[in-house]
């Protein structure tokens, strides 16, 4: 063990050159001034002893060179003293190490004069309850007794007793430690708040399972088989302290209670974001520093209107969400047309704004509304200089109110993550707005929509710009970027909508008489809202609520969250989509020919059917064609027809069942397609223009078979016309007396009787006859008169 440590410090020195100020700073970011003074002390010291060590080596190995006659009790000597030397060192500086790889145990305060803990509940819920009870200024007891005597009896039964009345104590202080405007800068309420989920792991005394923290560190340092130094602050975290995490549903229960900690609908992929490298436990440094970021978020763009962005005329409840192109060296490109301008753009809760950057100063912003119902379109959108689609970076932006789509372009030199990021922000604010527009709510109701989506704003780039991590799809923590992609989404929005139509701004007219939980039941608060003015933000000035009241998210003490049970529904059936999702693009291939040829072999089937009527019908096998002609007469003249597609489907019903049962557990074979000899480029255009040359000649001749018939009905050759009508009076009056089922029976016998030998001379000069007469129709006149081109340069 010292010779490890020893050879640790001494690599150290060798490659910093002697410097030790950062040698165990590396594992302790986000740490407190006094342990950071222990390890500058347990540095100097540290290398004050290698100094020594060293000196004694070199004094060793000088006296050996000039007596080479000490034998190896003189060395063993020196050895000795060298080993006791390292030994007083680690002995003396045992406290320090602890302090610094052990986390700070929860505080319980001073047992002194602490209430006496109730026994229904474990060690650490006990200590949860005493400082709930500090802040709240209410005794355990009185505590207890207010749950008893608030909360109905189906919340108060014994098996989940000691939990809900920890979720009682948890949310009460909460929602009084969040009226101050910088509860996210505390570091009491990260460490209370975290310690609330541990404690929600195991509440009651009979289910605690705690492990002394002094083993853990015994495991982290003292153990032969791990190190003293980590190669990040999670691993250090989970090696050190493993026993200290929080699982998924303890995060999901407390964490949404603070609105602007986690929303309800995208707690699990907040999860998921936090604990991608741990191992799906969430330690208190990484929960610690996604808060401290969230903090600095809120409070940076709280404070982002000023001289900063001195051109933003903002309207009465529009919040600044996010900016970006402020360095020039990442500007954000906005093309319209062929023309492109460099500048600033920024994220309101109601618009996106542009300023194009002049001669050292931005021009006024340009406003593309968001809120109203304009038709916008948000989408990504290949862009490039002077209107080329080449490089995969831009937003577009369409709306009734603009003459031509906005395309905002994010240059970066690898990938499109930039540009991803403000297309989710920018169709978060979209979707809310259209959601409220949707089903009309009322203006505190459309303020908590517009809340939600802010907040998860600020939580994404929290997540973002902390841990580098960007999730779309069905890993976003944009709620309702969430809702349009995960399976089943529409359910979440029927449940938001049930509890927004709960929201009142008369919350604190009420008697007095019920209990406030019961109050909450029947009248929901903007929590998200109210989260916002607590930080600083207006969306909605005159809001009438009763700050008193119990307002605590989507949480309800011993109920579950109406959210948890439609989200965790739509997650599960996540992982069938997202496997179809991975297949669709396994067979997805490049080229023209190659999509042909698997086209061709996937529709070969229905080719082959295809075939086998035009033989038959050609009458090349007279034998064949008479017996399905004598097939189908019969079954036309018996009313059997209409059952030929009910068989149809009820035999495939039958053949995919038989294979569900007889090849069930079976893989899919692959189909095999032959792929296509490889073309050159020039080939490959010749190939598309000759595509492009018979699709241009299909339109054309479907042009003037519209223009001969605009010519028909305006009677521009009158014999035509009158041959037309008196053919359509015809045809009325076969529909009129003539049963369907005798025309469908001549309409057969017609056409398939058409290459018979006995009709096949009289066929085509009957059919050439009428395309004379066609031929001889002209065609509608046609002007062609073009826009004027009118585009920005």
């Amino acid at each position: 063990m010292k010779k490890r440590i020893l050879s640790s410090f001494g690599a150290e020195k060798t490659n910093r050159g002697g410097t030790r100020e950062n040698l165990f700073l590396e594992g302790v970011e986000g740490g407190n001034e006094s342990e950071r003074s222990t390890i500058e002390t347990l540095a100097g010291e540290t290398e004050e002893a290698i100094k020594v060590t060293a000196n004694m080596e070199e004094a060793n190995s000088n006296s050996s060179s000039n007596d080479n006659s000490k034998d190896s009790d003189g060395v063993d000597g020196g050895g000795n003293k060298m080993g006791n030397l390292f030994e007083n060192f680690m002995r003396s500086q045992q406290n320090s190490l602890i302090s610094l790889f052990q986390r700070r145990k929860p505080y319980i305060g001073d047992e002194s004069d602490s209430p006496k803990p109730l026994p229904f509940l474990s060690r650490l819920a006990n200590s949860v309850v005493r400082r709930c009870s500090k802040h709240l200024k209410n005794s355990t007891e009185e505590l207890k007794r207010r749950f008893d005597s608030e909360l109905p009896e189906s919340v108060r039964i014994p098996l989940t007793y000691a939990r809900n009345f920890l979720e009682f104590c948890s949310l009460e202080t909460l929602h009084m430690l969040t009226k101050n405007p910088d509860y996210l800068s505390d570091k009491e309420f990260r460490q209370l708040t975290f310690d609330m989920m541990l404690a929600w792991e195991g509440p009651s005394s009979e289910t605690e399972n705690l492990t002394k923290e002094d083993s853990s560190f015994q495991e982290a340092v003292v153990g032969d088989s791990d190190s003293l130094f980590y190669s990040s602050t999670t691993s250090m975290a989970v090696q050190v302290d493993d026993k200290k995490t929080v699982g998924k549903n303890a995060f999901a229960r407390i964490a949404p209670a603070c609105p602007a900690i986690a929303d309800a609908i995208t707690v699990y992929n907040l999860f998921d974001a936090l604990t991608i490298s741990s191992n799906q436990r969430l330690h208190f440094l990484m929960y610690d520093k996604y808060l401290r970021n969230l903090d600095r978020i809120i409070k940076a763009s709280k404070n982002a209107l000023g001289p900063s962005l001195p051109n933003l005329q903002l309207a009465d409840g529009e919040i600044i969400l996010d900016v970006d192109g402020t360095v020039p060296t990442h500007p954000v490109l906005q093309h319209i047309g062929i023309a492109a301008w460099p500048g600033r753009l920024t994220l309101t809760s109601k618009a996106l704004y542009f300023e194009s950057l002049g001669v050292g100063i931005y021009d006024k912003a340009v406003r593309y509304d968001l809120a109203n119902d304009k038709k916008q379109v948000i989408k990504p959108e290949l862009t490039g200089p002077l209107g080329a689609r080449i490089f995969d970076k831009a937003v577009m932006y369409k709306s009734e109110s603009i003459m031509e789509p906005v395309y905002m372009e994010f240059p970066e030199f690898k990938g499109n993550s930039r540009r991803d990021y403000w297309l989710d922000i920018c169709l978060e604010i979209l979707r809310a707005h259209k959601f409220a527009r949707k089903y009309g709510f009322k203006e505190i109701q459309q303020a908590e929509i517009i809340a939600r989506a802010s907040l998860g704003i600020f939580r994404c780039r929290a997540i973002r710009e902390a841990f580098n991590i960007f999730s779309s799809q069905y890993k976003t923590m944009l709620s309702f970027n969430l809702v349009e992609s995960l399976p089943g989404g529409d359910i979440i929005l029927e449940t938001l909508c049930t509890r927004l139509l709960l929201i009142d701004g008369s919350v604190s007219n009420n008697d007095g008489t019920d209990s406030p939980y019961a109050r909450q039941k029947k009248r929901l608060a903007p929590v998200a809202l109210l989260s916002l003015r607590k930080l600083g933000f207006t969306l909605l000035k005159l809001v009438n609520i009763n700050e008193e009241s119990v307002t605590v998210g989507d949480v309800c003490v011993g109920e579950i969250n109406p959210f948890d049970k439609a989200v965790k529904k739509s997650i599960l059936d996540t992982g069938s989509a997202e496997a179809a999702r991975a297949s669709i693009d396994q067979v997805k291939v490049e080229g023209i020919d190659t999509n042909m040829a698997v086209m061709k072999e996937l529709m070969f089937p229905v080719l082959q059917l295809a075939h086998w009527l035009q033989v038959v019908a050609s009458w090349e096998s007279p034998l064949k064609s008479t017996v399905f002609l004598v097939l189908v007469c019969f079954m036309i003249h018996w009313g059997w027809i209409g059952y030929v597609v009910p068989v149809i489907f009820v035999f495939f019903a039958i053949a995919m069942l038989w294979r569900r049962h007889f090849y069930k557990g079976r893989t899919v074979e692959a189909y095999k397609i032959i792929v296509p000899p490889n073309r050159n480029p020039v080939e490959q255009l010749l190939t598309l223009q000759d595509a492009i040359g018979q699709v241009e000649s299909l339109i054309q001749a479907g042009n003037i078979t519209l223009l001969k018939i605009r010519a028909i009905l305006f009677a521009v050759l009158p014999q035509a016309t009158e041959r037309a009508a008196l053919l359509l009076v015809l045809i009325a009056t076969v529909f009129t007396f003539v049963p369907p089922k005798y025309i469908f029976f001549f309409i057969f016998l017609e056409a398939f009787t058409r290459e018979m030998p006995l009709r096949r001379e009289s066929s085509e000069r009957t059919l050439r006859r009428l395309r004379e007469w066609w031929f001889r129709i002209p065609a509608a006149p046609v002007q062609l008169i073009r826009a004027d081109d009118k585009k920005s340069r």
